[in-house]
């Protein structure tokens, strides 16, 4: 899970319970915002595509399936403008695939 260096997510009881959890712990260096923009963008368009107008979720195995859906919505489906209006998968399957010219020569 990556935060900043805020007191809530620095704290021994948080870090205990991230322990308990198998949940590994990522901060970004103190006063670098760049490292952290990326992680808050993401989780921004989580909770404004997942959580908006719910209150609750109704048990953990909702909150796991709403999760799952999202995120392979969001790596397989959804568009994204930085990546040339290209789902996430689909720009790296191009990215990773062995030009056929380049490797003929």
């Amino acid at each position: 899970m990556h935060t900043d260096h805020g007191a809530p997510y620095t704290s021994k009881a948080f870090t205990a319970a991230c322990t308990a959890a198998g949940v590994r712990q990522s901060m970004s260096a103190v006063g670098s915002s760049a490292d952290n923009a990326l992680a808050e963008s993401f989780n921004a368009t989580f909770k404004r595509e997942t959580l908006q107008s719910r209150r609750a979720f109704t048990d953990q195995r909702e909150a796991r399936l709403t999760s799952f859906r999202w995120l392979h919505r969001y790596n397989t489906l959804r568009r994204h403008s930085r990546l040339g209006h290209q789902s996430p998968i689909t720009y790296e399957n191009i990215r990773t695939t062995p030009d056929p010219l380049a490797t003929a020569a």
